[in-house]
């Protein structure tokens, strides 16, 4: 397409917004209330943008719309751009005073508990007026925000993209998740060399069924010819499973990072081997970042490499389990 057709194009930028508040809020009327201005002219809108696509973008039902299989399509494209706008304001603004700037940060579990605040808090030394925001929600929300400019960096387990996905990633470290137990747990005090079948006598604490790492649990008991322990909780959520292993003879996996800074839980002395994650960061493809973003990301890696050491020192003198 000659660029010139887009100078009089009838697709406007406030078109994407309109379609993506209607998305996200799941009715016109809802969408009208987000962006404070009336029905009539989010509809008008949305006819618009249909028109000039000539296709519906959403089904209109009793209890609000539902994008169709053409704006499924429409919708990520339109994040991107609208993220990209919103980003190249945001960018000149930093440029304009190299003082101060803004970063957001998405993160789930995985490095919040260490490699982001130590990240944050070099940060803050280096530019104390730079406003840094940190949010918290699931993966394909923080996904999500990344294609949409609402986030800058994501901190987290880093799993495959899909095919040409508009993101890329960066490894920081690898760590092993670890068995933990309270530290009176009675697996303390078995004589002799653990392995995985003397943990079967206990319950525990499972990742939920269809994730990665309770896949990875299943596959180490496989290899030793074992089933999963009988007494067991399916649990998602780190602040119970903490609670349930502190407070009972529950044993569990957690990142080695996370078990051994509480000191309400143990590590017991036994690695399951294959059972780990690749923490680092995921980011928009694209070439230029603000000041503050790239000084966010020097100081993940910085405090990366310190985490990355402590975990390679840690020895084992137990017997590991799920053999190599």
């Amino acid at each position: 397409m000659d660029i010139r057709v887009l100078l009089n194009g009838p697709l406007k930028l406030r078109h994407l917004v309109l379609i993506l508040t209607i998305a996200e809020q799941g009715s016109i009327v809802g969408a009208a209330k987000h962006l404070y201005i009336t029905q009539p002219v989010v509809s008008r809108g949305l006819r618009e943008a249909e028109d000039v696509l000539g296709a519906p973008l959403f089904e209109r039902g009793p209890r609000g719309v539902r994008p169709t299989d053409f704006a499924e399509v429409f919708i990520d494209h339109a994040r991107a751009i609208v993220g990209h706008v919103q980003q190249a304001t945001q960018h000149i603004s930093e440029i304009a005073d190299a003082t101060v700037g803004s970063v957001v940060v998405g993160t789930y579990v995985a490095g919040a508990n260490l490699l982001l605040p130590r990240a944050i808090a070099s940060l803050k030394r280096q530019r104390p007026k730079l406003n840094v925001q940190v949010r918290e929600a699931t993966p394909d929300r923080l996904t999500n925000g990344l294609i949409a400019g609402d986030i800058d960096v994501v901190v987290g387990r880093l799993s495959p993209l899909k095919e040409n996905s508009l993101l890329q990633q960066a490894a920081l470290y690898h760590e092993p998740f670890q068995v933990i137990a309270r530290p009176d747990h009675p697996i303390f005090s078995v004589n002799g060399e653990l392995g995985l079948a003397d943990l079967c006598e206990y319950p525990w604490v499972l990742p939920a069924t269809a994730t990665t790492l309770r896949g990875e649990l299943e596959q180490a008991f496989t290899k030793e010819h074992l089933e999963l322990p009988e007494q067991q909780v399916e649990c998602s959520s780190p602040i119970t499973l903490r609670a349930l292993v502190a407070e009972t003879d529950y044993l569990a996996l957690q990142p080695y990072t996370l078990a051994n800074a509480d000191a309400a839980l143990k590590i017991v002395d036994l690695r399951i081997d294959g059972i780990g994650q690749t923490v680092g960061v995921t980011m928009l493809l694209e070439k230029y970042r603000s000041p503050a973003v790239v000084l966010m990301l020097k100081c993940l890696e910085i405090a990366a490499t310190d985490i990355r050491n402590s975990i390679n020192s840690r020895t084992y003198t137990g017997v590991r389990g799920a053999a190599k």
